[in-house]
């Protein structure tokens, strides 16, 4: 067994990456996503690169099934059992409102109030037990929500980050009658402190379970009916990866676990490359995604909104979407403002051009009305033809008219609104947080990326943009790429002068020791293994916290033990670099410990993905179009992407074609060929 599989199951195409590690060949496969069972595009992607599942080795998963569950509120009937006066966290959140301006808009719990069942216990903020739970109780409202349908069950105790006594001590009781092992306790999840977060993650774990342990479940029965016997492996939100075993259990850490994937590999791909500094645009079918990664290191924030009051907190891969992809669907709204999204076509039925019975426009039908896209050789291999005409028609019908535009201008427009959507989505995570785009690079990915990147390039002011080899399945890849993760976090909430460093070091061994035993379950080869702590600080009174990476050693899987002044130091330089300044006199807290236990699996070499030695640009052209470009049309080269040699350089208007997705050079742009198979595009001289 030779061959890792990475498969990214997205809202329109299921892609797939087989790297063969005897060989160091590399092979991809795109087939449409199917609903509502993804199993079926998962295993047909597989099925269309390798015959015989016995050669797998690993098969790893970048799966929307949980966001998909959260984002259409299709999840499992559950309860949440709760402490008295505490029913109604989840549904108050933290008093913010779907939108910045007005007072309107509404927010449905994933767990109504008459399955939110209150019982009898306290734990205070210092861990002290006022009130023991009353165990009676407890069974009584299992049996009550067991009765009403619940398929899982969330409990949610006050305060049981601090000591999480009474509320182990309640879910051995519902376990001991809940039909089934989906039972999530706040303090298994995440023991942190802030109750909404707690609950709301919490609850929102038991709500995906039956879901995503269901969904699993069937890939894993299919993929050994069909004779693999190798690892399966699900990518994480924060880019790592896990064990079906531990996804089943904690399934809310699956959400935007194919975006995270494809950073992953977009990091890796411009690093060896020798760009360190590249921000990310996945265009699927359906959103753009957009990530930045500084010094090869992804940025990763403790949370995010799935959806509005949906909050989950675990570390993530910092990732902006808007609804801005190849299937975002183009409307006139009532002030005569062109739309772009956020409802998309997907990839049923898809684009008008796909035949499949939308009528209304998309992004990728502009796309193919103005010779961008060839209607004779679309992406995928599914289709044998575009339909040209039915795409200029829906255009013409819902936006050239209500504009007074033609079809060529409406489709024009249709681009630079979706463009410009996309570049704001860039300035975000990158001018807002303080970073300069000129010393950035730009990977487009995903099968839509590299139709836009010239456009972007021009508005935000990137240095060049990066396509890699096989950008329709970068996230695939990435799921080749990705290391073995564990996250833990625990709540101190104590002053660090007076930290007892005894007591620390032992949650921090704790973590270790639980992150180790995990890595060694799983049957990956690791060449390191590395430990990082890191701690929730800031000054009293202080709301905000900062990230403080905590210098503490591990040797032979021993910690060390922490200093006072050795975390008071580290605290001073990270506060410093965050707001230029310290506060004087002001008093440090510890509020939280994150350790990551992470296994570095093995990187292939990206150069086995380089053309092959002895080709041409002449012998990879493939012949010429009109191609569409600033109110005109242009003679346009055509070329097999994969076909041109390393070096070659090809100048603008070109356009690049191969299996997973289409490159436009446009007129003022260039590209050439790097040692790994990627293309630089940038300005002309």
């Amino acid at each position: 067994m030779t061959k890792m599989v990475g498969v990214d199951v997205g809202g329109t195409f299921t892609d797939v990456f087989v790297l063969d590690e005897a060989t160091g060949r590399a092979s991809v496969a795109k087939v449409p996503t199917t609903r509502p069972d993804q199993s079926g595009g998962f295993l047909a992607g597989i099925g269309k690169q390798i015959a015989d599942m016995g050669e797998i080795a690993v098969v790893v998963h970048g799966t929307t099934a949980g966001t998909n569950a959260l984002l259409e509120r299709k999840g499992a009937k559950i309860g949440v059992i709760t402490t008295q006066g505490l029913g109604d966290v989840l549904e108050m959140r933290r008093r913010d409102r779907p939108r910045t301006w007005g007072l309107r808009g509404d927010f449905k719990p994933v767990v109504p109030r008459d399955r939110r069942l209150e019982v009898p216990e306290r734990t205070l903020a210092d861990g002290t037990i006022r009130t023991p739970v009353d165990l009676d109780a407890v069974r009584d409202a299992a049996r009550r929500l067991i009765d009403m349908g619940c398929k899982a069950v969330a409990v949610l105790f006050a305060n049981a980050y601090a000591n999480p006594e009474n509320e182990r001590a309640a879910v051995e009781a519902v376990r001991a009658v809940w039909p089934n092992e989906h039972v999530a306790a706040s303090s298994e999840i995440l023991p942190e402190i802030r109750e909404f977060e707690r609950f709301s993650t919490t609850a929102l774990n038991a709500y995906l379970q039956p879901e995503v342990a269901g969904y699993l479940d069937r890939l894993e029965t299919a993929l050994k009916g069909g004779g693999f016997k190798g690892e399966f492996l699900i990518v994480q939100s924060n880019g790592g990866v896990m064990g079906v075993e531990t996804a089943c259990r904690l399934p809310v850490r699956t959400a935007l676990s194919g975006p995270a994937a494809g950073v992953i590999a977009a990091g890796y791909i411009a690093e060896t490359a020798g760009f360190p500094d590249v921000i990310t645009g996945d265009v699927g079918g359906t959103s753009f995604d957009v990530s930045l990664v500084a010094g090869g290191r992804s940025m990763l924030a403790p949370q995010t909104s799935i959806d509005f009051g949906m909050v989950v907190r675990t570390p993530m891969i910092e990732i902006a979407t808007i609804g801005a992809g190849g299937g975002s669907i183009a409307w006139v709204d009532k002030g005569g403002l062109l739309n772009i999204g956020p409802e998309s076509a997907g990839s049923d039925p898809g684009p008008v051009a796909y035949g499949r019975g939308n009528d209304r426009p998309t992004v990728t039908d502009a796309n193919i009305v103005l010779g961008r896209i060839d209607p004779d050789n679309p992406i995928g291999g599914v289709l044998d033809r575009l339909d040209v005409d039915a795409a200029a028609r829906a255009i013409d019908t819902h936006v050239g008219q209500p504009l007074g535009l033609t079809t060529l201008a409406a489709a024009e427009a249709i681009l630079t609104v979706a463009n410009s959507r996309m570049a704001g989505a860039i300035r975000l995570v990158s001018i807002e947080r303080g970073h300069d785009p000129k010393r950035f690079s730009y990977m487009p990915f995903g099968g839509g990326g590299a139709l836009h990147a010239g456009a972007i390039l021009a508005d935000v002011g990137l240095a060049r943009a990066i396509v890699p080899r096989y950008p329709g399945v970068t996230s695939a890849m990435g799921c080749v790429i990705a290391d073995m993760r564990q996250d833990f976090v625990q709540t101190l909430n104590v002053m660090a002068a007076s930290v007892d460093e005894a007591a620390m070091r032992a949650v921090m061994q704790a973590h270790v020791d639980e992150g180790l035993a995990l890595l060694d379950a799983a049957r990956s080869r690791f060449e390191t293994r590395e430990v990082i702590f890191e701690l929730d600080m800031a000054y009293v009174g202080q709301t905000h916290t900062v990230s403080v990476p905590l210098p503490v050693a591990v040797n032979g899987g021993r910690v060390d033990a922490p200093t006072r002044d050795g975390i008071a130091q580290a605290f001073d330089a990270a506060y410093h670099a965050t707001y230029g300044r310290l506060l004087k006199d002001g008093v440090r807290r510890v509020m939280n410990l994150r350790t990551a236990v992470i296994g570095r699996r093995p990187k292939f070499d990206l150069s086995a993905l380089a053309p092959a030695e002895g080709g041409s640009v002449e012998a990879a052209r493939k012949g010429a179009r009109r191609v569409h470009f600033a109110d005109r049309w242009h003679d346009t080269a055509i070329y097999d992407r994969l076909s041109l040699p390393v070096g070659a350089v090809i100048e603008g208007p070109a356009i690049l074609e191969q299996l997973d997705t289409t490159i436009l050079i446009e007129p003022w742009l260039k590209g050439t060929v790097d040692p790994f198979g990627n293309v630089i595009l940038e300005r002309r001289a």
